[in-house]
């Protein structure tokens, strides 16, 4: 009999030594540099910044490893526009075939920096944007085969803070009676975007002030990575041509610096920071009621060096651990696109022809009726459905899940409310680039970001359901916990 109780000790003291083997944390981080050739097309096709005549600041994909003994998984923030999903999935398929790592188990997002390229297949003829995509999909595979390579023991902590001064909705209800029209030729819609002067009622939705922090560390506190989260859009203030990282990529940089390693002759993995966008399809960085000027590139530094500042005074105060365990999940859904009707294709059709035969009109900028024309013809190209990949990861009590849209902030505010977690945050413009994410209610009050474009295509309803998977998602990785 006591032969048979020292069998079972030893049998639960080695479940035990593997559980906290299992339980411990090991990080890698590496960014990798994607700045493109001068001479690319810079972001879109409605806001067009470009061709490329000068890099301001270089851009990164900026990658982070975590491992639990268990779970693997990599976080990956690109400073780009947007991402179509087939690049996305390109690069995850060269992640799994080089390091094993599943690429169910990788989130990549975009910035969306309106000073870079918006990386979507036939989307420019430019020949230099079709080589920039292979470039991408192995330059992200690069960073986070260094980053795994940097696999090394960790201790993981966050925190949050709110940052009011920054976020602001940029939609607004118009009073009744200002003819609010669109570039459709028809009026009726009640909100206008970025609306400035007289009539204006109010915001038409909320904004979300908080910064969150996840932040990782060596065994000894020395700091490791640090990625960010706030929901606010690009800054902007860009002179034309130039290649840039907006505030994201100042951010990180900034960071870098205060808790980054200084001596050069280490042969330590440098600290990476990167900052992710929260849910901003509709809020603006500066409030447009206060006429307040400043010089190109000014205002991008001043909320880069503002937010650092704030993340570096809150630092210390941060609680790390060693046996955060991890978990993720992704889903695929299948939503309809908004198709044209056959009215609206012969109002584009004559609206493209009468530009084809007088070019000299002006052509660009959100209200340009032959834009829409033209995005007009390009959805009546669209399948009826569109597949997107939803994903929610979990690290330790905390969770972050992913929309491939430029989710507006009452959207990412609701998935924290009802999620079963203390702490979550959304990442936008991960894995994919669908466009704006309006509420069936903002679609109703029109628009610029409900305008239907390939910049927002997907069925009026698709929030909604975006947003019940992705609590159910959450539910689903807290039962499992």
């Amino acid at each position: 009999m006591n032969l048979l109780f020292r069998l079972i000790f030893l049998v639960c003291a080695l479940s035990v030594s593997i559980g906290q083997i299992h339980a411990s944390l090991r990080a890698g981080a590496a960014s990798s540099n994607i700045t493109p050739h001068l001479g690319i097309a810079l972001d879109g096709t409605i806001s067009i910044n470009g061709p490329a005549v000068e890099v301001h600041d270089e851009l990164h994909a900026r990658c982070l490893v975590l491992d639990d003994g268990e779970q693997r998984l990599a976080i990956v923030v690109c400073d780009n526009t947007m991402i179509d999903r087939s690049i996305l999935d390109r690069a995850k398929q060269l992640v799994e075939e080089r390091c094993g790592l599943p690429a169910n188990r990788i989130l990549i997002s975009a910035t969306h920096s309106h000073a870079a390229p918006r990386v979507v297949p036939g989307l420019h003829s430019n020949p230099l944007n079709h080589d920039y995509e292979t470039f991408l999909v192995r330059r992200i595979a690069d960073g986070v085969q260094q980053a795994i390579a940097n696999l090394s023991p960790a201790q993981i902590g966050w925190a949050q803070f709110d940052k009011p001064e920054f976020v602001h909705n940029r939609r607004w209800f118009i009073e009744e009676g200002s003819k609010l029209g669109n570039p459709f030729g028809k009026s009726g819609d009640q909100v206008k975007m970025n609306a400035r002067g007289e009539g204006l009622v109010k915001p038409a939705g909320p904004v979300d002030p908080e910064v969150f922090i996840l932040s990782v560390q060596h065994p000894d506190g020395r700091p490791m990575a640090l990625l960010a989260n706030y929901g606010t859009h690009y800054v902007g203030g860009y002179e034309r041509g130039h290649i840039s990282a907006d505030y994201f990529g100042l951010f990180s940089k900034r960071m870098e610096t205060l808790l980054g390693e200084n001596d050069p002759r280490s042969d330590r993995p440098p600290f990476v920071a990167m900052m992710s966008n929260g849910t901003s399809g509709d809020v603006r960085s500066s409030d447009l009621g206060k006429s307040n000027p400043v010089a190109p590139w000014e205002l991008m530094n001043i909320v880069a060096e503002s937010i650092a500042k704030d993340v570096f005074s809150t630092y210390p105060d941060i609680k790390h651990r060693e046996d955060a365990s991890l978990d993720m999940t992704e889903a695929k859904h299948s939503l309809g696109v908004r198709k044209p009707s056959a009215k609206q294709i012969a109002w584009a059709e004559r609206v493209w022809d009468n530009y084809q035969n007088n070019p000299d009109q002006k052509f660009g900028g959100s209200t340009n009726p032959i834009v829409y024309a033209r995005e007009t013809l390009a959805l009546a190209d669209y399948p009826d459905k569109r597949e997107i990949i939803l994903q929610a990861i979990r690290i330790g009590d905390l969770s972050i899940v992913s929309s491939p849209c430029e989710t507006f902030a009452e959207t990412g505010l609701a998935i924290k409310r009802r999620s079963p977690f203390k702490d979550t945050f959304t990442i936008e413009l991960a894995n994919g680039a669908d466009g704006y994410l309006p509420t069936i209610e903002q679609h109703g009050y029109g628009g610029y970001e409900t305008w239907p474009a390939r910049s927002s295509l997907l069925e009026v309803t698709a929030e909604r359901k975006i947003r019940s998977t992705l609590l159910d998602m959450l539910n689903q990785l807290k039962a499992e916990q």
